[in-house]
């Protein structure tokens, strides 16, 4: 019997075309909080501790201030749940590399209300092996800890398993843990920089990856 291998998959951006509805709903938060903080820059910060993403974009704002806005952005990206809608391939990829025998996990740490809404959308329990969320860490990526409790919930070392994501924060904690990485540009990266973190295959999108299998790093763990 084969070595068990893992597929451990961001959301948000990746399976989910989530980020610029978490940058709205940023913008609107911090400046509700008393910041103005441009659109773009919140985007590039997405997919980042929310805390440390604060910190980076409005770290002039006082605890409370910071705590406000926080909030805030929870409350109005949940408000736009029903704009969310799946990137191309999304049930499929999962559904596809379960069939093939790999171990498949949601490894992200979305807060417990905004995972459901997530879940939900995917469809996809059945498919999944494991999954993580915000409750599992203090700190989100970069931050490597929520993708090696992804590797113990799948039971494998970092070498049997792949990271899919879509942000160079997904890229830095999987490296750091010692776990390859695929990028997809549907989180509005460029393919450049997803490279220069250490991207080993980038694509457009999980529905690429999955046409692309064969050429991708997800082929040494079939």
């Amino acid at each position: 019997m084969p070595e068990p291998a893992a597929v451990l998959f961001d959301i948000d951006g990746t399976l989910v075309d989530s980020n610029y509805l978490h940058a709205r709903a940023w913008h609107r938060a911090f400046r509700e909080a008393g910041a103005t903080v441009p659109t773009w820059r919140i985007h590039r910060a997405i997919g980042m501790d929310g805390d440390s993403l604060i910190q980076t974009l409005a770290g002039d704002l006082d605890d409370d201030a910071a705590e406000r806005a926080d909030d805030l952005h929870s409350r109005f990206y949940l408000d736009s749940a029903d704009e969310l809608t799946l990137l191309p391939g999304a049930r499929e990829v999962l559904a596809g590399l379960h069939d093939r025998g790999l171990r498949v996990l949601l490894a992200t740490s979305a807060p417990p209300d905004e995972l459901s809404v997530l879940r939900k959308l995917l469809d996809s329990e059945s498919v999944l092996y494991a999954v993580t969320s915000g409750e599992d860490v203090d700190t989100a990526k970069p931050d490597p800890t929520i993708v090696q409790i992804a590797l113990d919930r799948a039971g494998v070392p970092p070498d049997r398993a792949v990271f899919v994501g879509d942000t160079v924060w997904d890229i830095r904690a999987s490296a750091a843990v010692g776990v390859p990485t695929v990028g997809v540009l549907s989180g509005g990266i460029s393919r450049a920089e997803l490279e220069a973190e250490g991207a080993t295959f980038v694509c457009d999108d999980v529905a690429h990856l999955l046409r692309e299998l064969e050429h991708s790093p997800v082929a040494r763990l079939l």
